[in-house]
């Protein structure tokens, strides 16, 4: 008998691209039209935007994180581990996986969806004494280390050490750092009320970017707003400021402040994977650049899309723009992948991605927010409700749609808790520790493990 061969689909990245286009080919392929196999580290979608609310503990990390295996319907093979190299010439993607063995997978089409990493720059200390906000466990890690400097400030009988601990900076003043800082913020004005010994009056927050403007994406009046409410909490807001060099106990400010801090969270934009750069294809600003229909320009079968992908955004109608990095575009893109995938498959028409902006929230935490829906500016509690509306309705599952509405209640009326978990009761973690972007190989590297095949490591 002849055995019929499916065509193999790869995804690459269970993020909000990756997710929403292998579901879309889950629905819309027959079983017998192609097997779909993804590749991720942890087998669930991380709902990036509600970070800071896991950080200052008003949502439980779990309720962001949507598990890919609770349901018996799904096909898709998950491939524990994640892709530290593409051969576009073989169609050979090398993955890692969990148990830390090297294994070369073949595809005959690939979706390219492996998302960001937090960017960084050559400065002194930098990876070795910051923190960062873009996985679950730096979410998770950062809350109880804020909340350890509570408990060490209260059981130190020094002075400048009690102060030092007290100090928290936050380099970044995008959308994550300005959530990031607004939230736990809340949540050490709120515990410092269970510290008698301590006064509240030596909590200070720095936020701090290199950037002329808050948010600028929002508009001077809206970023004004939310300057303003950061300040009245007494959040020190420098713009035009970035760090010069970073220590275990003193950031220096580039326009020479020092300030004794224990405390450094860095979220200062993000970068593509560095898988990208394996594939030796042209790039736009580090993101791969694509078609309008997501696909790689002289390659067959290769698309790319989301924070690595450099997709032209069409509904701006500017020569050159590209969709940003959000999970608005990411999720579109996602289904419009998995539509052109389809067609390739069927010999059909490929369709163009075009997408208007829907606008744009900001969650400050408690009443606080600033809103962009369509365009109108809203502030307060009606900006707040758009705010956890549009997160609420984003969520993927009913479970965690109910899992986050719980919390959000639950929080209304019971407040904040201070517990710590204890992620730091032996080796303390920063930046470098979490996304683990020194894993990748270069592209002769990649040739190499293609072309020798044999050897598990590289």
């Amino acid at each position: 008998m002849d055995t019929v061969i499916r065509p193999r689909i790869l995804v690459i990245g269970a993020g909000f691209a990756g997710v929403e286009c292998v579901r879309r080919l889950e629905r819309k392929l027959a079983p017998d039209e192609a097997d779909v196999t993804l590749v991720t580290p942890s087998a669930y979608q991380l709902y990036l935007p509600l970070l800071p609310q896991v950080a200052s503990g008003v949502l439980t990390p779990q309720s962001i994180a949507v598990s890919l295996r609770r349901s018996k319907k799904y096909r898709t093979r998950i491939i524990p581990g994640g892709a530290i190299g593409v051969d576009l010439k073989s169609k050979v993607c090398v993955v890692r996986t969990i148990t830390d063995k090297i294994v070369n997978e073949r595809y005959d089409y690939i979706v390219l969806a492996p998302g960001s990493v937090t960017r960084t720059f050559d400065i002194p200390g930098l990876t070795e004494h910051a923190f960062g906000m873009k996985t679950l466990a730096e979410a998770a890690y950062v809350r109880d280390h804020v909340i350890a400097q509570l408990d060490l400030a209260d059981a130190s009988d020094d002075p400048a050490e009690r102060a030092a601990r007290l100090q928290f900076v936050v380099v970044g003043g995008g959308y994550a750092g300005t959530e990031t800082a607004a939230c736990l913020q809340r949540l050490t004005h709120a515990a410092v009320q269970r510290y008698p010994r301590l006064d509240p009056g030596l909590i200070k927050w720095h936020l701090i970017d290199i950037a002329p403007k808050l948010m600028p994406e929002l508009g001077d009046k809206l970023g004004r707003s939310a300057q303003e409410i950061l300040r009245r909490r007494g959040i020190e807001v420098s713009l035009g400021v970035s760090i010069d060099k970073a220590g275990a106990e003193e950031v220096t400010f580039t326009d020479g402040r020092a300030v004794p801090t224990h405390t450094l969270i860095w979220t200062a934009g993000v970068v593509a994977s560095p898988l990208i750069a394996t594939l030796g294809a042209e790039t736009v600003r580090g993101r791969l650049a694509v078609t309008t229909e997501m696909t790689l320009p002289g390659h067959d079968g290769v698309f790319a899309l989301g924070d690595s992908a450099a997709v032209p955004d069409k509904a701006k109608g500017e020569e050159g723009a590209i969709c940003p990095p959000t999970a608005q575009h990411a999720m579109r893109q996602g289904r419009k992948v998995a539509d052109n995938v389809i067609a390739t498959l069927r010999d059909q028409p490929l369709l163009p991605y075009v997408h208007k902006d829907l606008g744009l929230v900001v969650d400050l935490g408690g009443k606080d927010a600033v809103s962009k829906p369509l365009g109108i500016e809203l502030r307060g509690v009606p900006a707040q409700a758009v705010a956890r509306g549009y997160h609420w309705s984003a969520l993927r599952t009913n479970v965690a749609k109910t899992r986050v509405m719980t919390n959000w209640l639950l929080n209304a009326v019971a407040g904040d808790d201070f517990v710590r978990t204890g992620f730091q009761a032996r080796k303390a973690a920063r930046l470098k520790d979490f996304e683990f972007t020194d894993s990748y190989l270069t592209p002769e590297q990649v040739r190499a493990r293609v072309e020798g095949g044999a050897a598990e490591h590289p």
